[in-house]
């Protein structure tokens, strides 16, 4: 009974220092890191240590070899990607926002304005091509062949475009250099994110945004199968989906983010 009791002091033992741990969360710079400090200063107890990596890092490869306990970047489309590219299996742990994929323009001011053979720069990744696409056509720009009509089951690509009335030239593009390019092409389509990150207003700047009712394309925490009942992670997702964190968002992003609740409300 002894030796049974001083393991069992050991295990909690052993869990207590775990849990004191700081909590290595992967994160873009905007809006995720954002939201984690304002999280950290509504719930002190929880020890987070957000990691922000360069381009060209893939946070996923991180997370599924251990450097990280979880990460704050992605959407599910992309996610299941991910797995399937690393053969690996992840956990969802919360879904807390929505970035609006936009179209914008330091060119033209409307679309009547953009020429016939005009350029337009989108994501060069699976999920955010597809996702791109499916903006342009919701826009009136080009329309995709029969069958393409839910972004979260059918993944288009530039040969699914069916109709291009201004026979549009679609480039692809690194995500994150899409803004710089603005000034070489008639239309960017650019994550909400990127476009944050270069100082664009989504609500205000872009010429058109993607449509938050039944939005696939919220992000997500994501963390192992080993960590999803780490008592850390459970803390950190419930305050991502907290009405606070959901004020914040909306407060703060003015409509260039969205928390899930708003959207589905």
């Amino acid at each position: 009974m002894a030796a049974r009791l001083t393991a069992v002091a050991a295990l909690l033992s052993s869990l207590s220092a775990w849990a004191a741990e700081p909590l290595r969360v992967q994160a873009d710079p905007v809006p995720h890191a954002e939201i984690l400090a304002y999280v950290q200063k509504i719930d002190p107890s929880l020890n987070l240590k957000v990691i922000e990596i360069p381009s060209g890092v893939n946070p996923n490869e991180l997370l599924a070899h251990g450097d990280v306990d979880a990460n704050y970047f992605q959407h599910v489309p992309y996610l299941l990607s991910q797995e399937k590219a690393l053969k690996e299996k992840f956990e969802v742990a919360a879904t807390v926002h929505i970035e609006p994929l936009g179209v914008y323009s330091s060119r033209h001011k409307s679309y009547a304005e953009v020429p016939q053979n005009g350029t337009v720069a989108v994501p060069n990744n699976e999920t955010n091509l597809s996702r791109a696409l499916y903006l342009l056509q919701s826009q009136g720009l080009i329309t995709l062949k029969a069958g393409f009509t839910d972004p979260a089951k059918n993944q288009a690509t530039p040969r699914d475009i069916a109709t291009n009335p201004k026979n549009l030239k679609i480039l692809e593009v690194e995500s994150p250099q899409i803004p710089r390019s603005l000034p070489d092409v008639d239309l960017a389509v650019i994550n909400g994110n990127f476009a944050l990150e270069a100082g664009l207003n989504p609500a205000k700047d872009a010429l058109g945004l993607e449509s938050a009712k039944g939005n696939p394309y919220a992000n997500i925490l994501v963390t192992t199968e080993k960590l999803k009942n780490d008592p850390r992670i459970k803390q950190l997702a419930k305050d991502l989906e907290s009405p606070q964190v959901a004020e914040f968002i909306k407060e703060k992003f003015k409509g260039s983010v969205l928390p899930v609740a708003a959207a589905k409300s």
